[in-house]
């Protein structure tokens, strides 16, 4: 999430209750998760694990629970609960503003836009020129739709994520991340009934030019989706991954989290993805394989039987 105009760092810290250590005039222009973030974002981190990884990472502003070593221009923020400090800032800058009506007043629709009788638009929506939006579609918040997109009855855009921050100080119980993120979306995206596609939780989530969803698909929050893809139903799409530029997934394919699908990939029905694979090449099974050699094992195994009998046989 950026934020409307820099915010000085000395501001945050005063809102939380942090101890500034480092840069003392540095301004801050967002807040992001670690995989996202980039020069003068603010992120936080709650565990030993990654206390390095975050203070080195891109972002120039850390909340942290522990005192550290910090590089020349950063500045860390130590507050006991980084979690709840995040919550705070997100709640402050991009608060919760209850509807009153199905299209917003700060909702700007495009030149030849039809919006359906029962669809809803939220605060601070943008719909390009010429899209059609089916009844009862849903669009949240601060989402971006592009020129000649097509959505379907009944989808909902912006969604939150699906993030949960795990707690186990007395009994396992899971803290919501306020999504703050949006989703962008190109230009000529069709998108069919029923789908859901998340927001990011402090970034976007997006989906490129001239890609194509079937009903009842889910792309999961901060996924970047390229252009030119073909979903068909019940695709589903864990967050934070990538999938690239004119990958088909087919019927009910699973996609795992934080993992990247390459340029010109095609997966066959009902297969799984639980980690990154190349572009160029067909896959098939769960977890998925090159779909020639998955055929082959398959011709293999229907001969069990047979061989099994000339073994006994014998």
């Amino acid at each position: 999430m950026h934020f409307e105009k820099p915010v000085p760092v000395t501001t945050i810290a005063q809102m939380i209750g942090a101890t500034l250590i480092g840069n003392k005039d540095g301004m801050v222009t967002g807040i992001n998760e670690i995989h996202k973030v980039e020069p003068g974002d603010l992120a936080f981190v709650d565990h030993p694990k990654y206390y390095d990884t975050c203070i080195k990472s891109a972002a120039s502003f850390i909340i942290i629970n522990k005192a550290a070593d910090v590089p020349e221009g950063k500045a860390l923020l130590v507050v006991d609960d980084p979690f709840e400090a995040y919550l705070k800032i997100v709640q402050f800058y991009r608060p919760f503003i209850p509807s009153t009506k199905l299209i917003s007043d700060t909702a700007a629709i495009g030149e030849g836009t039809v919006l359906m009788p029962g669809a809803f638009v939220g605060h601070h929506v943008s719909i390009g020129k010429n899209c059609l939006i089916h009844p009862h579609v849903t669009i949240l918040d601060y989402c971006i739709i592009g020129d000649d997109v097509v959505i379907q009855a009944g989808t909902v855009i912006g969604s939150d994520a699906f993030y949960y921050n795990k707690k186990t100080n007395r009994e396992i119980h899971y803290r919501k991340m306020t999504s703050c993120g949006r989703v962008v979306i190109g230009n000529a995206v069709e998108i069919g009934a029923n789908c859901s596609i998340d927001r990011g939780v402090s970034a976007d989530t997006i989906i490129g030019d001239g890609t194509k969803m079937d009903n009842l698909v889910h792309i999961g929050h901060d996924t970047v989706v390229g252009k030119n893809c073909l979903f068909a139903g019940q695709v589903g799409i864990a967050g934070a991954t990538t999938i690239e530029d004119n990958v088909i997934l087919w019927g009910q394919v699973g996609v795992s989290k934080t993992l990247t699908i390459g340029k010109d990939a095609v997966i066959y029905a009902q297969s799984g993805v639980k980690d990154s694979i190349p572009g160029g090449k067909v896959y098939f099974g769960s977890p998925v394989e090159d779909a020639r050699e998955k055929m082959k094992e398959f011709v293999w195994i229907k001969r069990i039987p047979l061989l099994w009998e000339k073994v006994m046989g014998k």
